[in-house]
């Protein structure tokens, strides 16, 4: 019969069986995966090829191109006239079309002055006139006595001595002429004072804003209104001397008439308007603070009062974007300003898939094309894609864009299978 606890030998014995039942079975398990594996070929190892970046490119084409110069300006109406009264009185009548924004014909009734008082002083400068020239005929029969007369003293005295003009009543007939003369030209700037009572349209045009209504006296040089003539538009164009030679300008002596084309647009309600116009031509002097030659276009009908030429109006006062036709010129590449990178280079493909750096020259650049005249020839590939760190040689896969609608690009993207 046991008494007491295990003696140290006997726990030491039962602790070694316990972990030697673990360890029999890593073990085993582990000659079991290494019988299995053994008994399988191992597969080939393969080296996966380097990535490749996309790109979008387009096709160098050397063609005829004419450029266009943009530039921006405020519509202007070629003829504008202060309306002022040249004569004084109340104002009677004014017509429908006398408001800001009437439109009114040439000859058509603006405004009508009291005019009473002005036809009293025609009446009493006829009255003169009437009265000088009997004056007139009063002289003349008194002179044409006094000669009768001093021929008939002369014959009776035998004399051949000369009558003064003073007997022959000479200097009173010319009183009476000039005082006639005076008599008329009164009655005619007493008829113009009448005359001035009406003011009329001096041209087709509108009223850009009113400075009186009826009711309202006015004296000689009040303002009555600003109007503007709506045959003809004009947009005054600040053009940079480095653009002037791309452009045929309009010259009095070397190329008189209209000079170049103008597309113009402007947004309004969310909707892009168009017009189009001419060069007619240039102020002759370069503006000294900004050191540009400002050029006048104008458009015919800016209002639509004749043909309907317009599917908007161009207001006057609208800020519009004007595209100016240019020279043409041959042999030229046109192609995105993103393309274009430090020291005139742009990337290009070869027949290998690699990209390819190379210095081209510049023809002219505006903000979105560049015009490259050498450098770089026909059917070339030309990688639009803004790259990270380009490295000559790098392998690229295409997308193929065309030139006409792209302008931006996507930066490039690895591919996805490695």
């Amino acid at each position: 019969m046991q008494t007491g606890n295990a003696s140290p030998v006997m726990v030491l014995q039962a602790m070694i069986k316990k972990s030697l039942i673990p360890l029999l079975i890593v073990t085993v398990c582990g000659l079991a995966a290494y019988w299995m594996s053994a008994q399988q070929t191992m597969p080939a190892q393969r080296l996966a090829p380097p990535p490749t970046m996309l790109v979008d490119v387009i096709k160098a084409v050397k063609q005829t191109i004419q450029i266009q110069v943009d530039v921006q300006g405020t519509v202007a109406p070629r003829t504008q006239t202060n309306l002022i009264s040249e004569v004084s009185g109340l104002i009677m009548e004014v017509s429908p079309a006398f408001v800001a924004g009437g439109f009114f014909k040439q000859g058509d009734l603006l405004v009508r002055i009291d005019a009473r008082n002005y036809l009293a002083e025609v009446k009493r400068a006829e009255a003169s006139v009437a009265s000088a020239r009997t004056a007139v005929t009063k002289e003349n029969g008194l002179a044409e006595y006094a000669a009768a007369d001093w021929q008939r003293s002369q014959t009776r005295l035998s004399s051949s001595k000369s009558a003064s003009n003073l007997t022959l009543r000479k200097p009173q007939l010319a009183e009476a002429i000039a005082n006639l003369q005076f008599a008329q030209a009164e009655l005619v700037k007493r008829q113009g004072d009448l005359d001035r009572t009406v003011i009329r349209a001096p041209y087709d045009g509108l009223i850009r804003q009113k400075k009186a209504d009826i009711g309202q006296y006015v004296t000689v040089g009040s303002q009555l209104a600003e109007t503007f003539a709506v045959d003809v538009a004009e947009i005054r164009l600040p053009l940079p001397d480095r653009e002037i030679p791309y452009l045929a300008l309009p010259s009095t002596i070397t190329n008189p008439g209209p000079g170049p084309r103008v597309e113009l647009t402007a947004e309004i309600g969310g909707e892009i308007h168009h017009w189009h116009g001419n060069i007619v031509r240039t102020e002759g002097v370069f503006d000294e603070a900004s050191r540009v030659l400002y050029v006048i276009a104008q458009v015919i009908d800016p209002y639509n009062q004749l043909n309907n030429s317009w599917q908007t109006p161009l207001r006057i006062g609208t800020f519009v974007n004007a595209s100016i036709s240019g020279r043409q010129t041959k042999n030229l590449i046109k192609l995105p300003r993103s393309v274009l990178n430090a020291n005139n280079h742009i990337w290009t493909i070869n027949d290998q898939q690699q990209l390819i750096a190379k210095k081209v020259s510049l023809y002219r650049t505006d903000d979105q094309f560049i015009y490259v005249n050498n450098g770089l020839n026909d059917t070339e590939t030309v990688c639009l894609t803004t790259l990270d760190n380009p490295l000559p040689g790098t392998l690229v896969r295409q997308s193929l864009h065309s030139p006409e609608t792209t302008t931006s690009f996507n930066r490039a993207h690895l591919d996805a299978d490695y």
